[in-house]
Parts: C-alpha cells; sequence; structure tokens
C-alpha cells in the first residue's frame, strides 16, 4: 500500500510540474531551437587530424615532462582520465612550481567549439591555447620553446610518434607541430547529453522539472548571452553589465585589445557540463551553481530571482551533464534517470 501510495503522490507531484508549464515539449523545443542547436558531430578541423596525429596529442596531453620539473602536464588542470569534466575542481590551479594562476582552468571538453580560447580571447584556436601554459612561468615553467624541442627530442618514443603524425617532414619534432597534435586530441572531446536528446525530438529524454526549468531558462533572460550549440562560448560579455561583480582586479580582455570597451569583459563560458566544472567565473569565487545563477541574474540582468526560479534553472542546467561524465556535482548530486519524475522529499 506505501509504494502504491507513493506511485499516486508521484503521479500528482508529474502532474502539477506539468500542468505549470506553459508550453507542451514540442512547443519548448521549438523556442529552444531558435538561440540553440545539438552539438555538432565534431569540432571544426577534426576532419583533417590523423589517428597518429590524435594518438601522439593525447600522450602529449598527458606528458609531465612538458613541465620544468616533470610534475604537471595539460590534464593536471584539465582533467579528462576517468571520465572527468575537463577541470580539477580548483578555484585558480597550482602550477609545477606549487604557484597559483590569477584565473580559473576552464574544461577542456568541446572548447575547440569556443570562439577563442583563454577567459580573455588572446589565443585564436586550441593550437594557440596549447602553446601558453607549457612556458607558463607559473603553469608549467618551461623556459623556451627550444628547452621544450631539445627534452622531447631526446626521447626515442617520441622521435616515432611524431615521424608518424607528420610525415615526410625533416624535423617532425617542433613546437609548432606539438600544439597542433594536441589540439588534435583536444577536438575529440566532445561530449553528449541529454539536451541534445531532446533537441533532436526525445520528449522524454528531460524530466518534467527540467521542462519547466528548461522554460525558465528561456524566458528569464539566460539566453541573452547562453546561446548556441554550447549555451555560451561564442561571444565575450561584460561581467556586471548592470550591478558590479565584486572582484574588479582582474580588467579581462582590455589587457588583450587596448579598448576601453573590454574593460572587465569575459568570454561566456558554456553551460554544457556547466554542474561538473566548480567553481565559477574567471577568477573560481563562487563554488556553487545556484550562486552563480543567482549572480548572475543580478549581475547581467538586474534581477534578483526567487529561489524557486534558481533551483528550477539548475534543475535544467544539470540535464547538460555529459553522458558518462564524472565530477563533484554528479557524485554528491543523484540526477534523475531520463524520463523519470523527480522524487518527492
Amino acid at each position: 500500500m506505501k509504494s502504491f501510495a507513493r506511485l499516486i503522490i508521484l503521479a500528482s507531484a508529474s502532474t502539477l510540474v506539468a500542468t505549470a508549464l506553459a508550453q507542451s515539449p514540442s512547443e519548448l523545443r521549438a523556442k529552444a531551437l531558435e538561440i540553440t542547436s545539438p552539438i555538432p558531430d565534431r569540432m571544426p578541423g577534426a576532419e583533417k587530424d590523423s589517428k597518429a596525429l590524435v594518438a601522439l596529442g593525447k600522450t602529449l596531453y598527458f606528458e609531465k615532462r612538458l613541465s620544468i620539473n616533470n610534475t604537471q602536464s595539460c590534464n593536471s588542470c584539465h582533467q579528462v582520465d576517468g571520465n572527468k569534466a575537463g577541470v580539477d575542481g580548483e578555484p585558480t590551479s597550482p602550477g609545477a612550481l606549487g604557484k597559483r594562476g590569477g584565473r580559473n582552468s576552464p574544461t577542456s571538453l568541446n572548447a575547440g567549439f569556443h570562439i577563442a580560447q583563454f577567459w580573455d580571447g588572446r589565443a585564436e584556436d586550441l593550437a594557440g591555447q596549447a602553446k601558453g601554459p607549457i612556458l607558463n612561468p607559473i603553469e608549467m615553467g618551461m623556459p623556451s620553446e627550444a628547452a621544450v624541442v631539445e627534452k622531447l627530442s631526446a626521447i626515442k618514443s617520441y622521435q616515432k610518434s611524431f615521424a608518424k603524425a607528420f610525415p615526410g617532414t625533416p624535423s617532425p619534432i617542433t613546437y609548432d607541430n606539438l600544439s597542433q597534435a594536441i589540439a588534435a586530441f583536444e577536438r575529440t572531446l566532445v561530449t553528449r547529453d541529454r539536451f541534445d536528446d531532446f533537441l533532436k525530438g526525445k520528449d522524454n529524454a528531460l524530466t518534467a522539472a527540467e521542462l519547466r526549468g528548461l522554460d525558465d531558462f528561456l524566458t528569464v533572460g539566460c539566453t541573452t548571452c547562453h546561446n548556441g550549440p554550447l549555451l555560451g562560448g561564442n561571444g565575450f560579455r561584460k561581467v556586471g553589465a548592470i550591478n558590479p561583480y565584486s572582484n574588479l582586479d582582474d580588467k579581462g580582455r582590455i589587457d588583450v585589445t587596448k579598448e576601453e570597451e573590454d574593460l572587465h569583459v569575459f568570454k561566456v563560458p558554456s553551460l554544457r557540463n556547466i554542474a561538473l566544472t566548480a567553481p565559477y567565473f574567471h577568477d573560481g569565487a563562487c563554488r556553487s551553481l545556484t550562486d552563480a545563477v543567482s549572480q548572475m541574474a543580478w549581475m547581467q540582468l538586474g534581477e534578483k530571482l526567487p529561489q524557486e526560479k534558481v533551483d528550477s534553472i539548475v534543475t535544467f542546467l544539470r540535464a547538460l551533464n555529459g553522458k558518462g561524465l564524472k565530477g563533484k556535482e554528479a557524485l554528491s548530486t543523484q540526477v534523475p534517470a531520463a524520463g523519470a519524475e523527480p522524487a518527492m522529499p
């Protein structure tokens, strides 16, 4: 009897949530498709990447010998082993010598779809981004490109793998080729989630509560900045457009462009896998997704959202977790199965 009663309660809760929706799943899908789309099958440039190039790039992504003291790899700050979400979960990341950078390390998942790389967009593409941390004295700390090439050239396995990835090249181990290989591997880091399934026509890919959250996400104003296939990553915005951010020390993109209009402007982060990539913002100061939604609504829209609305949007954002990915949020929060209704407290 208790089980039957619980089913009745769950069914009633589902009906209430569904009734609260102003639109049907198909209508919500049509509205969503006006500002977003499923993640493409592959990143730009991936069609030219050979298996040998990707394999070399994967090895280099995990190669700690690219750091000054053989302790730090790309994966140290952008962890993808064990189905991790491409981050280290730190506000700012410790480098090879223990010092920390000034900005949060963003996820490497889906990064090749972005308009540019780094929070300030100073690297045009993945290859340009890959060159930076290796020579950064706070991050991996190698003294020069020549020192990197010399170090790799002394390793027989790299002599063979570079020659295979760059056939017909007299001296295949170069810093440019290293960055091209890492970029090729990163172009394979494409994720899929239940929101993709919903956009492709599967009505029950999202729960009733997630559909309500999508409805709120679309109507509150989040899509002003978070649009496109990644729901972000495709433009730059001032943090604190209406109400200022608490930390004004980081000047943002103005250091790259030297244009006054870019003061406190940063790349809009993608919301794909957002629940798995805490902490948030360019300085990693916000540890809670709930708080991040509240703060963004206030800073960017001038809205003090009621907690119910914030929780609803967060429920939708958790549906953007890539299938099979693991992270702090996934380990601490039970995500409903596709098509399942939210459990009653």
